[in-house]
């Protein structure tokens, strides 16, 4: 992954706020509620709102970035909150999960480039086991116009980097479908996500 990919997301999380809130996605709280809890890993975490929030249900959190700042701010919030995550720094590849590891994966606006985010998402499907869970939310391509219309909305502006139905079918095709659907939602999170976006949806279970 290029160096400016990397520098975009710690200058973003440099700052004192936390960019998207110290709360989680309320798509993803909604999921959590209705599972019986075990081990989730969460990518591209940035600053950790996600992932502490799971743990404080009573998860076993694991996360990671590309972002040493994003850790910086994940482990002070997990700290303030009381809980503890195992967070790493670095790309997937790198890194060093286990095959069928967890019980969910959770990808939150996990736009990763477009070169590499199909097969992360394989990646990160083979570390899920047979019956588990992705819980995936991200902007759609359809975004763009609501982005043009308000800043305030935030999302990638480069298309290939955002998300279509069609794209999710492919990379998690062996999966059961609970939900997949492109929706209009109104963002509230941080000073980043503000305002109407059109978003993917997807809640599906391993065959």
């Amino acid at each position: 992954m290029n160096d400016p990919w990397k520098d975009r997301w710690n200058d973003r999380y440099s700052k004192e706020a936390y960019a998207y809130g110290e709360q989680p996605n309320e798509f993803l709280k909604a999921q959590l509620e209705k599972l019986p809890g075990g081990k989730i890993l969460f990518a591209a975490e940035g600053e950790g709102r996600n992932a502490v929030y799971a743990a404080k249900q009573g998860w076993d959190v694991a996360a990671f970035d590309i972002s040493i700042e994003g850790k910086n701010k994940a482990l002070r919030l997990a700290e303030k909150e009381k809980v503890t995550i195992n967070y790493q720094v670095g790309e997937l590849e790198k890194l060093h999960f286990v095959i069928e590891e967890f019980d969910t994966v959770a990808l939150i606006y996990a736009h990763f480039p477009a070169g590499i985010k199909s097969g992360y998402h394989v990646q990160l499907g083979s570390y899920l086991r047979k019956g588990g869970t992705i819980i995936f939310e991200a902007f759609s391509k359809n975004h763009l116009t609501y982005n043009a219309k308000n800043p305030a909305v935030g999302g990638p502006k480069e298309i290939d980097v955002l998300f279509s139905i069609e794209e999710i079918k492919v990379d998690f095709a062996s999966y059961e479908v609970e939900v997949l659907e492109e929706v209009e939602i109104k963002l509230n999170e941080g000073v980043f996500h503000n305002g109407l976006g059109s978003v993917i949806r997807f809640l599906g279970r391993k065959k």
